[in-house]
């Protein structure tokens, strides 16, 4: 895979040589002849927002990582969730969730589309073929995200997908947290991978983007959506993923490793009362995680115990960690999590939920930060 990272589907030759794909800054694109301007199909490019080679040296990158009959890039990770969801639902249609799904989507879903006339309703993500109960005529969509948002659940994917296509809906997964490296949707049956390359494929904390990899069915559709609502990735944003694509594969394994390493450190603590990490054998989802990923990222949750005072106080005394959202960059970083918005998925009670981001310090390092917070938290 780091070999398949390295190389990739661009060729240096196309670009005199040059290892890396060029940056197209720009919007015209001339035509030689009037006929080449009307059927716009006799040449590749014919207008930035529909591509450039830039963009679509990324997205023939993406779709090889993915298996996807095609890639599209948008210029956040919410775009991309909100895009596809777009793209196959309508009014009077029903959509179904899993509850452990980031807030930003739940939000959309309960806003832009109830407002749309869209029915959305949320799912127990350990309800795996028993989804099937829940689907309806009017079932349009299926919505995964593996392993959930905070509280790291883990979904059947498989099982899931294939009771939404015998119902005759499309299902569309969030993958962010796994990558294509570490699990690929579409192999399990589902029509749609979402990612924010915000995270691991940029890598570096300084861009935004998402993308959509799609099926051949569901290709023309999620095309057509994207060249509607008239968004793209800007050029300079797409050349930080694919430089970022390039190491991708190493830093998530180094993300991996001191991850574990942290988590196992966490499980042995007395302030502890329950460390979400679904490579952790005591995890309730462990079983089927092995089944399904062939690894972990740098992202999981743990249990403090104590109320939002004491929590507070661990959070307030760390160093190396910084409290901030996003993740998957070079930098660890710690937040509370609010599950308030859950109706299923409402995560341990018995203390307060953090989320880690481990990134690519020196683990004992990490651990000291950690230790300074419960140095914290106990005097609290």
């Amino acid at each position: 895979m780091n070999t398949r990272l390295a190389h990739g589907p661009y060729d240096p030759r196309s670009q005199h040589g040059f290892v890396n794909p060029p940056v197209f800054h720009g919007s015209t694109v001339l035509f030689p002849d009037v006929a080449t301007l009307r059927d716009r199909a006799r040449q590749p490019f014919s207008y930035a927002l529909s591509g450039t080679p830039t963009t679509k040296a990324l997205e023939d990158a993406l779709s090889e990582l993915e298996g996807a009959a095609g890639t599209i890039l948008l210029p956040s990770g919410l775009a991309a969730v909100t895009v596809p969801l777009l793209a196959f639902l309508s009014a009077g249609d029903h959509c179904l969730v899993v509850d452990s799904v980031y807030f930003p989507t739940r939000r959309f879903c309960d806003g832009t589309l109830t407002r749309m006339g869209v029915t959305v309703e949320y799912f127990d993500p350990h309800v795996g073929a028993g989804i099937a109960e829940l689907m309806r005529p009017e079932t349009k969509v299926v919505f995964v995200e593996a392993p959930g948002s905070h509280t790291f659940e883990i979904v059947d994917v498989a099982a899931v997908a294939e009771a939404a296509r015998k119902g005759g809906a499309v299902t569309m997964m969030d993958n962010t947290w796994a990558t294509p490296l570490l699990f690929r949707p579409l192999d399990h049956g589902v029509d749609l991978s979402i990612h924010a390359l915000t995270k691991y494929p940029g890598g570096h904390s300084d861009v935004m983007m998402g993308s959509v990899s799609a099926t051949r069915e569901t290709w023309p559709q999620l095309r057509a959506t994207q060249l509607q609502l008239g968004v793209n990735a800007a050029p300079d944003d797409t050349y930080l993923v694919l430089r970022g694509l390039k190491t991708m594969g190493v830093r998530l394994e180094r993300h991996g490793r001191s991850a574990l390493a942290v988590a196992e450190w966490l499980a042995a603590r007395d302030e502890v009362a329950a460390v979400l990490h679904p490579a952790l054998p005591a995890f309730p989802g462990h079983e089927m995680w092995r089944r399904q990923f062939s690894g972990a990222s740098g992202l999981f949750g743990f249990v403090l115990k104590g109320d939002a005072s004491t929590g507070e106080a661990f959070l307030n005394a760390l160093k190396l960690f910084g409290l901030g959202f996003s993740w998957g960059g070079h930098e660890s970083l710690a937040v509370p999590s609010d599950l308030s918005d859950r109706t299923i998925a409402r995560g341990p009670a018995n203390g307060t939920l953090i989320r880690l981001q481990i990134g690519l310090e020196d683990v004992d390092d990490l651990c000291t930060d950690l230790e300074r917070g419960f140095a914290a938290a106990r005097a609290a």
